[in-house]
């Protein structure tokens, strides 16, 4: 098991951490944001994250790991090499989390829902939604980063490596905009 100090080396080291002024998905303003996609280009740390995030997860009779397409679908094949089960992901069409490409789950699935941050859990909601519709068991949730600080409520158990409360505005209320700081949009969503 990883201890948050070394969570947060491996991510240091690999450009994962950034501080400015940044637009979230949520449209929330933020000082610092996580850019998880950095870690994933080293196959060894993003290894380790991974595994470590299994850990938590053992013994749990999970045959399905299941990450929302792009950021989440390295961490769910990395976590499902881990568990020994399938690695799938699911993808937005016409807005609408859906799983493509022949995926499918059924109730004899016993399903571990994975992301690299979960700010709102909005993304993993609809991931658990997409997995309930299918017939198939959601048994947790895992992530590299809580960015809650631990107040998301998914309706099911959600391990994560590290928790952060990292400060969210809306924009009418969001300091560095008082301060005139230009606001980035890093994510993945609507660039």
């Amino acid at each position: 098991m990883l201890t948050p100090e070394e969570v947060l080396d491996i991510f240091r080291r690999t450009g994962v951490l950034w501080e400015g002024h940044f637009i979230l998905t949520s449209g929330l303003h933020a000082e610092r944001y996580l850019q998880c996609a950095q870690v994933l280009q080293y196959p060894d740390e993003a290894a380790k994250l991974c595994a470590a995030l299994a850990e938590y997860y053992e013994g749990r009779g999970i045959t399905a790991v299941v990450g929302p397409a792009t950021g989440a679908i390295i961490i769910a094949y990395e976590v499902a090499r881990s568990l020994k089960a399938r690695a799938l992901f699911t993808e937005r069409v016409q807005g609408e989390m859906t799983l493509r490409r022949g995926f499918q789950l059924g109730p004899e699935d016993r399903v571990l829902v994975v992301e690299d941050v979960i700010t709102t859990g909005g993304s993993v909601k609809e991931v658990i939604q997409v997995v309930r519709e299918s017939g198939a068991q959601p048994v947790g949730a895992g992530a590299f980063v809580d960015r809650s600080g631990g107040k998301v409520d998914l309706g099911i158990p959600l391990r994560a490596l590290l928790s952060l409360e990292i400060n969210a505005y809306p924009p009418e209320e969001c300091p560095l905009c008082r301060q005139g700081l230009l606001a980035v949009k890093p994510g993945s969503r609507d660039l």
